[in-house]
């Protein structure tokens, strides 16, 4: 095992306490206009922008630093259009048979159903894959760890990336998301973890009345 090598921490750089509290407000005001669109616009989006937002996704905190993840971007119009057909009859399936009642009762107020025009009509779809291992140049597998840990991470950085960038993000979970492998080409030792909507919100678009825990809700300090 090559011994590790390490460096001096240059980029860390020690703030006054007020300033820190203001950024910290700063940041939170920013992040909490967040929200989940299902109305997106067909305005094209740079590529630029997708590519800087992922570079910083990739420099999430990950299990033994293995990156356990692959974004593939969709913009192909017939690409979107597989897509979109293969998760419309899962989720089909899902409204139809799979979702117990206190599921779908739970999903009435934010007005979802099987349809999804939104795979189609957004400029951007991101799939998201986790790797349970990759494979190194000889054919021998390289594990990784805390996988699901890590790509969730990532997809956290992600999603924040593309708000503070201007944009709107969806989060898709077809269940089962086996179909993304084979339309998006990739092995099957790669898990898809979800499909990330992109672009800019419909003009006009409307999202739930809801709300989000107060801090004593979902912390605790001891």
């Amino acid at each position: 095992m090559q011994a590790p090598t390490f460096i001096p921490h240059t980029d860390y750089t020690e703030r006054p306490i007020e300033e820190m509290k203001q950024r910290a407000q700063e940041f939170y005001d920013l992040i909490k206009k967040r929200r989940t669109v299902r109305d997106f616009s067909d305005r094209p989006v740079p590529r630029e922008i997708i590519e800087k937002c992922l570079l910083a996704a990739g420099t999430a905190p990950n299990g033994a630093n293995k990156q356990p993840w692959h974004f593939v971007v969709v913009s192909d119009p017939k690409v979107k259009k597989k897509i979109r057909v293969e998760a419309e009859k899962e989720e089909h399936e899902f409204y139809n048979r799979r979702a117990p009642e206190d599921w779908l009762e739970d999903l009435v107020p934010l007005g979802t159903d099987e349809n999804k025009p939104f795979l189609e009509k957004a400029p951007y779809l991101i799939g998201i894959f986790a790797q349970s291992y990759k494979l190194d140049q000889s054919g021998e597998k390289e594990k990784h760890y805390y996988v699901k840990e890590s790509v969730g991470i990532a997809t956290g950085i992600l999603v924040t990336a593309l708000h503070n960038a201007g944009l709107a993000t969806l989060t898709h979970t077809p269940s089962p998301m086996k179909f993304l492998n084979e339309i998006m080409d990739r092995p099957s030792y790669e898990k898809p973890f979800l499909l990330l909507v992109v672009g800019y919100p419909e003009d006009g678009v409307e999202v739930p009345d809801i709300s989000k825990k107060s801090l004593s809700q979902i912390a605790s300090f001891m």
